[in-house]
C-alpha cells in the first residue's frame, strides 16, 4: 500500500490520542504509509490560560462530565484505568496530565509543522507533545512550552510562529471540517472516505486500514461545498459561511455556491445578505423554485409579508411540495 494518507483526528490533551497513536503505529509495521494529524478539541472550552487539573477537577459540572465518560466509576478510578491502558502500551509511568490546558495552540503547532517538514516532523512534534503533557506534566497550553517543544524536534520556527498567529485561520477551519465529516471521537483514523472511530486495537486498525480504499475522487471545490451543507444540516450556518467563504470569492455566480450561502446567511439572521443573494439567484433564473421558495421565506422574515406571498406561491406552482 504505497502512498496510503492516513489521517488520525485528535486532541492533544485526550488520552486516548496518545494510546491510539501507540495502537496506529503497531498496525501499520510494515506499511508504506503517510500519518497526518488533524485537529480535534474535546474541551472547547478550556481556559486560554492553563489551570490546574486538580484545581479544574472541583468543579462540580467537570465532575460529572468525567463520570459520563466512564459510567460507573469514579474520575479517579477512570484515571486509574487509562494509567494502565496507556502502560500496557510503553507510555509511562508515571502517567497523567497536570494541567486543565487549551489545546488551540498546540493544534496550530502541528499543522505548522506538517506545512513546514511534512508528516515526519508533525509526528515527531505531536508525540513530543502528547508526552509532555501526559508523561512530563508540562504544560502545552503555554505557547513557550510549545516552542521548546518543537525546537528539540528540530522545528525551530516554531516559537518565532506560534508567537503570531500563523496556523490560527487554517485550524479553526479545519476544526469545522471535521465537524462536517462527522467527527465526535478522538481519535479518528480517516482513509479515504471511511473513518474508524476510538483508540482500537492494532489488530481493528489494521483490518480497518487493509479494507480501506482511496475514497471517491472528488474536486476540492465540491469536497467544501458539501461540508457546508453538512453544516448547514447541522444548524452551524456561521461555520457553513466560514468554509464557502474561498467559494464565494472564486466562484461568485455558481447558483450552488450562492443558494448555501443564502441559506447560511438566512439562519443566521442575516437576512439583508440573504436577500441581496436570493433576489438575483432569482433575477438570473426565474424557474428556479427553490431559490423563490427561500426568497420568499427571506422576505416573511423581514416582515415584508405581500412580496414574500407572490415567492412562495410562484414557488408552490412551481414545485407543489414547497405549498
Amino acid at each position: 500500500m504505497v502512498g496510503m494518507r492516513i489521517e488520525i483526528w485528535a486532541d492533544v490533551v485526550c488520552p486516548w490520542a496518545y494510546v491510539g497513536k501507540r495502537r496506529l503505529e503497531h498496525a501499520l509495521a510494515g506499511v508504506d504509509a503517510e500519518v497526518v494529524w488533524r485537529p480535534y478539541r474535546i474541551d472547547p472550552t478550556a481556559p486560554e490560560s492553563s489551570v490546574l487539573l486538580d484545581e479544574a477537577l472541583r468543579d462540580p459540572a467537570a465532575d460529572e462530565a468525567l463520570r459520563g465518560c466512564a459510567p460507573g466509576l469514579t474520575p479517579a478510578q477512570n484515571r486509574a484505568r487509562v494509567a494502565d491502558i496507556a502502560a500496557a502500551e510503553g507510555l509511562g509511568p508515571p502517567w497523567g496530565a497536570v494541567w486543565r490546558a487549551n489545546s488551540h495552540h498546540a493544534h496550530r503547532l502541528l499543522h505548522l509543522a506538517y506545512e513546514h517538514g511534512g508528516a515526519a516532523l508533525q509526528d515527531d512534534v505531536a508525540e513530543r507533545v502528547l508526552r509532555a503533557h501526559f508523561v512530563e506534566g508540562a504544560n502545552i497550553g503555554d505557547r513557550r512550552t510549545l516552542g521548546d517543544l518543537a525546537a528539540r524536534a528540530g522545528f525551530a520556527a516554531g516559537a518565532t510562529l506560534l508567537a503570531g498567529d500563523a496556523g490560527d485561520r487554517e485550524v479553526r477551519e479545519l476544526l469545522l471540517v471535521g465537524k462536517a465529516r462527522g467527527i465526535v471521537t478522538s481519535p479518528t483514523y480517516v482513509v479515504g472516505d471511511r473513518a474508524l472511530a476510538g483508540a482500537q486495537s492494532p489488530e481493528a486498525i489494521a483490518a480497518f486500514v487493509g479494507a480501506a480504499g482511496p475514497g471517491r475522487d472528488m474536486p476540492p471545490e465540491v469536497r467544501r461545498l458539501r461540508w457546508a451543507e453538512s453544516l448547514l444540516d447541522q444548524r452551524d450556518p456561521l461555520g457553513a459561511l466560514t468554509l464557502l467563504r474561498p467559494l464565494l470569492a472564486e466562484y461568485p455566480d455558481d447558483p450552488n455556491v450562492r443558494r448555501l450561502a443564502a441559506r447560511g446567511y438566512y439562519h443566521s439572521a442575516q437576512l439583508s445578505r440573504a436577500l441581496d443573494v436570493l433576489e438575483r439567484l432569482v433575477a438570473d433564473a426565474p424557474d428556479d423554485s427553490y431559490a423563490r421558495l427561500m426568497l420568499g421565506k427571506t422576505l416573511r422574515r423581514a416582515g415584508r409579508h405581500d412580496e414574500a406571498g407572490t415567492h412562495l406561491r410562484i414557488a408552490a406552482a412551481m414545485t407543489p411540495a414547497y405549498g
